[in-house]
């Protein structure tokens, strides 16, 4: 056998080795599983607290209702923000942040992580944490990766920027074009449980235009079921997640 090919066998092994690698975190894409087998990276934490995240933002028009409606119940939340959005409204971050919420990254852009590769992957989370660490003064410990979906690429790439990846137990399917405050809040609610993650989002620049609309008009109801359900309400590091990084 050639050297030639020789090394278009051992390619033809590899490569398809090194995507199965590079994608098998995947896996807890898929919820069920991951609340069962993953707690951490599901955002589990104490039982009679729920832990409400919002992803996609700043956004200089939604995100201020957001922080209005939470003010005006006394509640504190998580705030995952795309990095080219936070370098586009550093105003409306620092706003996040002097209302007491706690911010994470998710990312710089909202794109597939699996679609890219260790050096891009990265940099994308390298360039979200520092302009956010610039504006508030204090960088961000939690990532939420776009659409959940992580690779082994974003595991290392977050060990090495000491950021600890947070998902989700429960969402509410808010950025869909027929949601409704109604049919957010009855997704949420079907599987809210204690020591859950709640996601909404609080921009719509990745979802159907206005659709955060829906999302803030079902917080209060949210927010009146955990009280019926006796659960206390703030951010992940009031929730008792464990760094998993």
């Amino acid at each position: 056998m050639t050297a030639a090919r020789l090394l278009r066998t051992a390619a033809a092994v590899a490569l398809p080795a090194l995507a199965a690698a590079h994608a098998a975190p995947v896996v807890s894409t898929f919820g069920p599983l991951r609340n069962r087998v993953m707690p951490g990276l599901a955002g589990r934490g104490r039982p009679g607290h729920v832990a409400l995240t919002f992803d996609d933002g700043p956004d200089p028009l939604s995100t201020p209702f957001f922080l209005r409606a939470l003010d005006e119940r006394k509640v504190r939340a998580t705030f995952f923000l795309l990095g080219r959005e936070a370098r586009r409204s550093p105003g409306v971050v620092r706003d996040i942040a002097a209302a007491g919420h706690e911010i994470g990254i998710h990312g710089w852009l909202h794109r597939p992580l699996l679609l890219r590769g260790p050096r891009a992957t990265y940099d994308d989370f390298a360039r979200a944490r520092d302009t956010v660490g610039e504006i508030t003064g204090r960088p961000p410990r939690l990532f939420r990766p776009p659409y959940g979906v992580m690779s082994t690429a974003a595991h290392l790439a977050a060990r090495r920027l000491d950021l600890t990846p947070v998902l989700w137990t429960c969402w509410g399917e808010d950025w869909r074009a027929r949601a409704t405050p109604e049919s957010v809040h009855r997704t949420v609610a079907r599987d809210l449980h204690g020591g859950g993650t709640i996601l909404l989002h609080d921009s719509d620049c990745t979802s159907a235009p206005g659709a955060w609309r829906s999302a803030l008009g079902a917080l209060p109801r949210i927010l009146d079921t955990c009280a019926e359900r006796n659960l206390s309400v703030g951010r992940l590091c009031d929730h008792g997640v464990r760094q998993l990084t």
